[in-house]
């Protein structure tokens, strides 16, 4: 099916011919698009200490951050900048948020970041810089100027507070309206000037370096493999050198750690934790009126129930994976919870199946899902 949000492309044509290759301007991508947010409501949400933001101004060249929660205070005195800032996690704070995620479900759930909005008055901006992840850039009200490359030269301002290109070569520029979306790559040089007041909704697409993944993953092993033995030196021999690590005791030690091995299905349990494990600043509330199990039975039979903006719930075979948490489930509960993976919510009336029903009510009691078929304000 051919989407209007990419040109007219089909999911597939964009994924084999833009998708981590080259950038794609979208023009009235959507198309009368309202912004859910204003400049007012995105300073309350940054003033939260459960919220990541970010101010970021610049100054004869000189730039600064200041991280969050910021304060009424800290956006006076900046008249004389070029300025911005930005709130992380709007899906997690706001159901339009995530309603405009859902539009984006082509891409799979396990390579989704968060969705940024950032604010900037005319001349503002982040400055020149590269991401290491996919994203979208969707402008909300006013206009700004994008400038990108695809150039190597990726050396920063030695000692900046933030990753500013130091030499930044335009090669291609638009001018994006409301509605208007740019895709980038990783790492395209990219460079946001706003001409007016303007909003920018930022989807982007996490894509964690090798040496990350290589880390957590060994994390992951570490409480879940065991090695037979004890070190032995039966052999051990005078050394001329009592300080030295001898080559057979570095051969005995390289032996044993040998016999740390791992599967395929291994790999698929520890990334189904670690991307659905929701981020340090991120906590779940408990409903303020407990239900008993029977009562909250019949409310989701009738009613259906959702996802927490905040919760993350991926699927491999029968493991499915919640905010981090892993329980295998089979039959008709397995394919209930899918549907609930992929779509977010489970309308009613429902059958609920015993098994899927103890485990929402522990989701339930939790605040990973609340009952309803639609997400309010949380």
């Amino acid at each position: 099916m051919k989407l209007a949000m990419l040109n007219g492309l089909t999911a597939q044509q964009f994924l084999s011919e833009y998708w981590q290759k080259k950038p794609l301007l979208i023009r009235g991508a959507f198309p009368g698009f309202k912004d859910f947010v204003s400049l007012e409501s995105l300073q309350a949400l940054a003033q939260r200490d459960d919220v990541l933001s970010r101010l970021i101004a610049e100054r004869e060249g000189e730039w600064s951050v200041k991280q969050g929660p910021l304060k009424a205070s800290d956006f006076r005195g900046l008249k004389r900048a070029h300025w911005s800032f930005l709130v992380q996690g709007i899906d997690q704070l706001l159901p339009a948020g995530k309603a405009l995620l859902s539009q984006f479900n082509f891409i799979p759930h396990a390579r989704l970041d968060d969705l940024m909005v950032s604010f900037a008055p005319k001349e503002g901006g982040v400055g020149p810089h590269f991401d290491s992840y996919d994203v979208f850039l969707l402008q909300g009200q006013g206009h700004k100027r994008w400038q990108v490359s695809q150039q190597p030269d990726h050396e920063l301002i030695p000692d900046a507070p933030l990753r500013i290109l130091r030499r930044f070569k335009m090669e291609q520029e638009w001018i994006l309206g409301p509605g208007d979306m740019l895709y980038l790559p990783p790492r395209y040089a990219h460079y946001g000037i706003a001409l007016n007041d303007c909003l920018t909704y930022s989807i982007g697409f996490r894509a964690a370096s090798h040496q990350e993944l290589l880390a957590q993953f060994l994390i992951y092993l570490q409480d879940r493999v065991t090695a037979e033995g004890l070190y032995q030196d039966a052999d051990l021999k005078p050394q001329a050198h009592p300080a030295e690590i001898s080559a057979a005791m570095i051969d005995k030690v390289a032996a044993a750690i040998k016999q740390l091995t791992w599967s395929k299905d291994d790999v698929a349990q520890f990334l189904g934790s670690y991307l659905s494990e929701p981020k340090p600043h991120i906590f779940f509330d408990a409903p303020a009126r407990l239900l008993s199990y029977a009562k909250f039975h019949q409310a989701v039979e009738k009613r259906g129930l959702h996802l927490s903006l905040k919760s993350q719930m991926l699927f491999v075979g029968e493991q499915i994976f919640m905010n981090g948490e892993q329980v295998t489930v089979q039959g008709a509960a397995r394919k209930l919870l899918i549907h609930l993976a992929d779509r977010r919510v489970l309308p009613g009336p429902l059958a609920l199946p015993e098994a899927a029903g103890e485990l929402l009510y522990d989701w339930y009691q939790a605040g990973y899902v609340k009952l309803g078929a639609r997400a309010e304000n949380e």
